[in-house]
């Protein structure tokens, strides 16, 4: 397992910014090489900055997709929705004129609407150009949770989606499986804080991803990945 390359600031707004940046290259390196550019957005706080720095880059937004991460179940119009918050930070101005395809469908429930995300997600061109993680303090990345009875799922499937129920987070979520994860050219690592930067360096040093997911990522030699550290 190689280290990942880490790209540390005083700051997030620092780290934002460069990580935006950072995206913006390889999404126009993907456009001149193969017609079209893929990325996988997370959703939370933490990212509002860099979707909205991302959107002001000169790209040729037409030829970008745009898909999630995860997402919790709930209407697109709703305050707890990630294809809310792609839609507001992103998905304005000339970045508007992307491609998004987004998790939540008409489904009753996550459970339900796993075929039909599925479906919708196998239309995009894998594998994805970038996939934008996040971390929570317990290790989860995208909604892959520890403890959570979808985790030993979400591990080994080779679907692309599955539905969890978190252990300790409001609604239903649809999330990218591991497997779908490592399916792409980059993985993007945003953190931020003393206690999450704990967290990454215990994932670094080893142990079993059911006990912090994040590891789906950080020890693997399959894809890159780099880690953006700020505050």
């Amino acid at each position: 397992m190689s280290k990942p390359m880490e790209h540390v600031f005083a700051d997030g707004a620092q780290a934002a910014g460069d990580l935006a940046r950072r995206i913006g290259d390889v999404l126009g390196e993907a456009i001149v090489a193969r017609g079209v550019a893929s990325i996988a957005l997370s959703g939370g706080r933490s990212p509002r900055a860099v979707l909205e720095a991302l959107a002001g880059l000169p790209l040729d937004w037409s030829k970008v997709v745009v898909t999630l991460v995860d997402e919790r179940w709930v209407a697109p119009d709703q305050a707890d929705s990630n294809e809310k918050l792609v839609r507001e930070a992103l998905l304005t101005g000339e970045a508007a004129k992307a491609r998004f395809v987004g998790m939540k469908n008409d489904a009753a429930d996550a459970y339900a609407g796993v075929e039909a995300c599925e479906a919708a997600l196998a239309a995009l061109p894998w594998p994805l150009d970038i996939v934008l993680l996040g971390m929570g303090e317990d290790g989860h990345t995208a909604s892959l949770f520890p403890e959570a009875r979808e985790l030993a799922e979400g591990l080994s499937t080779q679907a692309r989606v599955l539905a969890v129920t978190p252990p300790a987070a409001p609604h239903q979520r649809m999330t990218l499986s591991a497997s779908a994860i490592l399916d792409s050219r980059h993985i993007f690592l945003q953190i931020g804080g003393a206690a999450k930067r704990t967290v990454y360096e215990r994932a670094l040093a080893g142990g079993a991803a059911e006990d912090l997911p994040v590891r789906v990522a950080l020890c693997q030699d399959k894809v890159p990945v780099e880690v953006w550290i700020g505050g």
